[in-house]
């Protein structure tokens, strides 16, 4: 099996300052080692990381086309928390800072979700999972 001690998803940015503003009022953090005018690394846990990079910079790294988010999906970031009460709470966060609520929250029995679109149009899906109440098979 192949296991890996970090994750770092790279996004593209329009603008840096406020996609960090945006992401601080949620109640991120920043590793200032790994920022700069082109790009920042948010703490999202332990060994769990999202580069944010400025569009230009980010266009570097790549040959493809940049995703344009209002009309096309380019991923789908699943964020895990400890309740339903802290899904709620994230998205109330997201959307105070200027984020976009995308539909109502979802409810399985063992797992809740609900989700958000940041600035940028990146797609955020915050959930809890109760595997004790996981339908057995």
């Amino acid at each position: 099996m192949t296991t890996h001690a970090q994750l770092f998803v790279n996004l593209p940015v329009k603008n840096l300052d406020r996609s960090v503003a945006f992401f601080t009022q949620i109640g991120y953090s920043f590793n200032p080692q790994f920022t700069d005018e082109n790009a920042t690394c948010m703490i999202l846990g332990d060994n769990l990381f999202v580069m944010l990079l400025v569009e230009p910079f980010f266009q570097t790294f790549t040959s493809k086309t940049l995703c344009d988010t209002t009309k096309s999906l380019e991923s789908l970031v699943a964020l895990p928390v400890g309740s339903r009460a802290e899904v709620d709470a994230l998205i109330a966060k997201a959307v105070a800072a200027g984020g976009k609520v995308l539909g109502e929250p979802r409810d399985y029995g063992f797992m809740y979700s609900h989700g958000y679109e940041d600035l940028d149009g990146h797609t955020w899906d915050v959930f809890y999972m109760d595997m004790s109440a996981m339908p057995q098979q």
